[in-house]
């Protein structure tokens, strides 16, 4: 971090409508100065079986070196977001989910978009149903622990999707015991802080297995290779860590390579979290982004 330091952000819980009679709970963070001048708002998306708090650890470090305005939201089904009339959720679903957020929270103005695991899906599906917004307005695209494919044959897809539901079924809701070891193990990478493990395994216990269960087909199925055109003249940076055991380094340098002109950062040790495992890695990508002009 090269800025001095603002002073702490203030809050604010809001509840955006979206479609289908779904309402996405949101969380604004204002920093306590004036925000700067033509800086974007930042919008987070977290990954499946995650919730809104995920991305709070980044978004503490972000707002601690620039005055601008963050939000993040709970995706449809997760955290205190209802699924309203669907029983299932597509990816591109899950964009106009995010549309919706954008036209209640920052309708005008530049964007900066970051998305997590099932979040980065989420922000790849915006930009192929919603270009004319990526191509005015966004400024910056942070993509962690993603992918724009779930690639190779079907049933090493399947053998991907197993192991990530094996990484996000809570404790206890199929009458066994998980341990912590195997969800840390599968999560996060070499020296995961226990603290870290616990608040992750708490929100992936509090994501019902009907969540879980109704994004498994559209996580299989995601295919947004068409969309990476979109961000052609955008400043994207895709992440990823060398233990990531759910989206491994193999998909993030295929991300990399269908984005032109994007940026790779390979983290070595680290795993699928992080958001808490590479804090200060992961918001120095968005302060670059928000610098962006």
């Amino acid at each position: 971090m090269t800025s001095a330091r603002t002073t702490g952000p203030t809050e604010r819980t809001l509840s955006v409508p979206a479609p289908h009679g779904a309402t996405l709970a949101a969380t604004e963070f204002l920093p306590t100065g004036d925000p700067v001048d033509d800086a974007p708002t930042v919008v987070l998306a977290h990954g499946w079986t995650l919730a809104r708090a995920s991305w709070e650890p980044v978004v503490r470090e972000l707002l601690s070196h620039r005055a601008v305005r963050v939000v993040t939201y709970d995706q449809r089904g997760h955290g205190r977001s209802t699924w309203g009339s669907v029983r299932s959720q597509s990816i591109k679903a899950l964009a106009d989910d995010l549309a919706a957020v954008v036209e209640a929270v920052a309708p005008t103005g530049p964007l900066v978009l970051g998305g997590h695991s099932m979040g980065g899906m989420t922000v790849l599906a915006y930009a192929g149903r919603h270009p004319s917004v990526v191509r005015d307005r966004v400024r910056g695209v942070a993509l962690v622990a993603t992918t724009a494919s779930v690639e190779g044959r079907p049933e090493v897809r399947g053998e991907a999707l197993a192991m990530a539901v094996a990484a996000r079924v809570p404790l206890l809701r199929m009458g066994m015991f998980v341990p912590r070891s195997v969800l840390r193990n599968l999560n996060f990478g070499e020296g995961a802080d226990r603290a870290h493990v616990r608040s992750t395994v708490r929100t992936i216990a509090g994501t019902s297995l009907a969540t879980t269960g109704r994004y498994f087909a559209s996580i299989r199925d995601h295919d947004e290779t068409a969309a990476l055109a979109e961000f052609a003249d955008v400043p994207t940076h895709v992440l990823v860590g060398t233990r990531d055991r759910l989206t491994p380094v193999r998909w993030a340098r295929s991300l990399h390579d269908g984005i032109p002109g994007s940026r790779l950062t390979v983290l070595p040790g680290k795993g699928h979290m992080l958001t808490h495992e590479a804090t200060d890695t992961v918001a120095d990508v968005l302060i670059d982004l928000v610098d962006a002009r």
